[in-house]
């Protein structure tokens, strides 16, 4: 994908300057951040548009808040976290359009920031309402787009503020694009896939993505059931999703075809009744009552090796029920093993970069992207409407 006109090529000195973030960050029960890796990633950008003199506006969703004015939601645990980081107060307007919030942006002075409220507060952004886009982009001269996480969602503030003002991509988001492109325009190869996780019918589309593509695609977790169970796995008590076996043995036979090699599990760690340490199992005969929670050691061994040979890798999604500490040995294992090879090692997907930091696997990448669904869509090499907008470089 060409890269987007940089927000180091407006002019913001003196101008309101409205940024779409991403600060959708995980929050304690007490409403305090938890993880605020989004709200790191996009100083750069806020020093930036800090030093230059810009007057910014900041724009976020934070939650399902289904439209309604829900305090539970309320970006103001962010905005006490990103005051601290940029060592200035950031104030937080009550609503992200109408009076209040076009009093406080016109107030802000050369170098100042402002928070404007949850914007899916109203139903108008998840709807891309013209009226609302237009409301949110009277509070701006110029528009920054650094929510990379958003830009696969046609919203208000992603794709209806940057038709309505000059818009720019933040450091952010050149970043990925910068590192994602190439998986899909021209990956170093041998290049390799592993991906976890479930729900093989939503990422369907993306594992079909890879073939052709990819040279070897490895498929681990729960993913990897509706795969064994088409060719007559017994799982035990594992939940297989139904109705996939035509698509399975479809995506097979085009992989053969186009020269794609998908490697499943051998073996599994499961959980069985009774028994409070994982045991081993083969993959395609778990015992009744149990469940495969792991992909097992043989299956480790298997991945690594098809790894060991790679150049370019992209990972997706656990290989097991990483958040349990007897079955995280097949994803931190792999991964670890992956930080051993030479190589452009990408990861991207919600969880990918919390999984990593947890197993302590963080040094087997050279980026792990900040968007779940956009930068899978982006992989695929899908059209984001949130950077369809913004003009080329």
């Amino acid at each position: 994908m060409p890269l987007k006109r940089s927000v180091q090529a407006a002019t913001v000195r003196g101008r309101r300057v409205l940024v779409r973030v991403d600060f959708n960050v995980p929050q304690e029960p007490n409403g305090q951040v938890a993880d605020d890796r989004r709200i790191v990633e996009a100083l750069p950008t806020l020093r930036h548009l800090q030093m230059a003199g810009a007057r910014t506006i900041l724009m976020s969703h934070l939650g399902r808040p289904g439209g309604q004015r829900d305090m539970r939601f309320s970006l103001r645990p962010i905005v006490h976290r990103l005051s601290g980081y940029l060592g200035v107060p950031v104030p937080l307007a009550e609503d992200c359009v109408g009076i209040h919030a076009l009093e406080a942006s016109a107030r802000l002075k050369n170098g100042e920031f402002l928070m404007l409220e949850n914007l899916r507060f109203h139903p108008g952004e998840e709807a891309n309402d013209p009226a609302f886009a237009a409301q949110l982009a009277q509070l701006g001269e110029v528009f920054v787009e650094e929510a990379f996480g958003a830009v696969h969602r046609a919203h208000a503030s992603t794709v209806g503020v940057p038709k309505r003002l000059p818009a720019y991509a933040g450091f952010l988001v050149e970043k990925e694009v910068r590192e994602l492109s190439p998986l899909v325009e021209n990956p170093i190869r041998p290049y390799v896939a592993i991906l976890g996780g479930a729900k093989v019918a939503d990422k369907l589309p993306l594992l079909q993505s890879f073939l052709g593509r990819a040279d070897s695609l490895l498929i681990g977790g729960a993913l990897a059931f509706p795969f064994l169970a088409a060719q007559g796995a017994h799982l035990g008590a594992s939940k297989v999703e139904p109705g996939l076996e035509e698509a399975v043995h479809e995506f097979l036979k085009v992989a053969v075809e186009r020269g794609t090699k998908v490697v499943l599990p051998v073996d599994w760690l499961i959980d069985l009744p009774g028994e409070a340490e994982a045991q081993a199992a083969p993959a395609n005969e778990v015992p009744e009552g149990a469940f495969a929670k792991d992909i097992g050691p043989q299956t480790r061994d298997r991945f690594y090796a098809a790894l060991s040979e790679s150049k370019t890798v992209f990972w997706n999604g656990p290989l097991g029920l990483a958040e349990d500490p007897r079955f995280a040995a097949g994803t931190r294992e792999v991964l670890a093993g992956l930080a051993t090879i030479p190589g452009r090692h990408i990861g991207a997907g919600g969880d990918s970069a919390r999984v990593a930091q947890d197993l302590g696997v963080l040094d087997a990448f050279q980026f792990i992207s900040t968007g779940g669904g956009a930068a899978l869509e982006f992989v695929q090499g899908a059209e984001l409407p949130g950077l369809a907008v913004i003009p080329d470089a």
